[in-house]
């Protein structure tokens, strides 16, 4: 992509599993199992599917939160995975995070003013007044009252705790944020202002998102393009109208069939698409295709090969050997 900020190229994580007196390594957790994709510019990449997919894991390589098992994250024409230290330090007030748990996320011994200056600091940004005076504006531009600094975050709502999440996150000016699920801790109400909140932000600020969550009606009004991973792989990649009016694969169809219609007549009408057993273990992950155990149009090819990642219409990926046995025709499971 010519105007990606961030491009991920063969992107693997496997976490080892020791057992025995011996700590005798046994096997390996395919958290991310090869996954490839870019982001421009100013846009926002949702990444969605069940828990245990990998979405988490995916979004913390790319900050290099946690180290790769191999690939390359480019940033900004640097491979954010061989950086030296001192060079990732430089790296990190330009790739930030917001994380799940606000609460979780926030030193409860700390008050909401030294947790917004801490990276300020630590970065060279601020000094003295300074300091001061740029936490109150941070404050205001996330909604929250100068005066909230000299509070604690067991003071805060939930809401109210991730908008200074939020600010913590902008504090040392970043181009690329991951939205690690931000808002499904929060009541549906609050949703739709951090969701505004961000699309406020990233146009006043030109930032680039990575949106990760399990919430496809989320994502639909965020998100430009829609990235669907399962057992450590995107199965399908697509623009959001794209993917929404023609899901390709049938994982996908099955999660979009999940989300509630708010008409009752329209509700009752619908075709649920409902997938017999769990996802399975990213430890042991099925031979073939990693769906194929769930899959109601699975046939024996998806248990041997492996299916590629390949693109159907333009900018519409999708890995699934029916769709391409059928010339890019999605199976009419609804």
């Amino acid at each position: 992509m010519s105007g990606a900020l961030i491009e991920v190229k063969e992107l693997f994580k496997y976490f080892p599993i020791y057992a025995g007196l011996t700590s005798r390594h046994v096997a390996d957790v395919r958290a991310v199992d090869g996954v490839s994709f870019a982001i421009d510019q100013g846009e926002t990449l949702g990444l969605v599917g069940e828990s245990g997919s990998g979405k988490t894991t995916l979004g913390r390589l790319l900050l290099r939160l946690l180290p790769a098992t191999r690939g390359e994250v480019i940033f900004e024409q640097q491979n954010v995975l061989t950086l030296k230290r001192r060079e990732l330090r430089r790296l990190r007030s330009a790739m930030q995070i917001i994380f799940q748990d606000p609460f979780a996320s926030l030193n409860p011994r700390m008050t909401v003013g030294e947790i917004i200056a801490e990276p300020l600091r630590i970065h060279g940004l601020a000094n003295g007044k300074q300091v001061d005076a740029r936490v109150r504006e941070l404050l205001e531009l996330v909604g929250l009252q100068p005066y909230h600094a000299n509070r604690y975050p067991h003071e805060f709502s939930g809401g109210q705790r991730q908008r200074v999440g939020i600010a913590r996150a902008l504090a040392v000016n970043p181009r690329f944020v991951v939205c690690d699920e931000p808002v499904s801790a929060l009541d549906v109400s609050i949703q739709a202002q951090v969701i505004n909140l961000l699309e406020d932000l990233q146009a006043k600020f030109k930032l680039t998102y990575l949106f990760i969550a399990h919430d496809l009606s989320v994502v639909r009004h965020i998100a430009r393009r829609v990235a669907v991973m399962y057992v450590g792989k995107i199965v399908e990649l697509a623009d959001r109208d794209a993917l929404y009016r023609n899901p390709l694969h049938p994982y996908t169809q099955a999660l979009l069939s999940a989300i509630p219609i708010p008409d009752p007549v329209l509700e009752s009408r619908r075709k649920r698409i409902v997938l017999t057993g769990d996802i399975p273990s990213p430890v042991n992950p099925p031979s073939g295709c990693r769906f194929h155990t769930r899959c109601p149009v699975a046939f024996d090819r998806c248990s041997r090969e492996e299916p590629p990642l390949k693109e159907y219409a333009p900018g519409h990926f999708a890995a699934c050997h029916w769709v391409e046995e059928h010339q890019g025709h999605a199976p009419a499971l609804t």
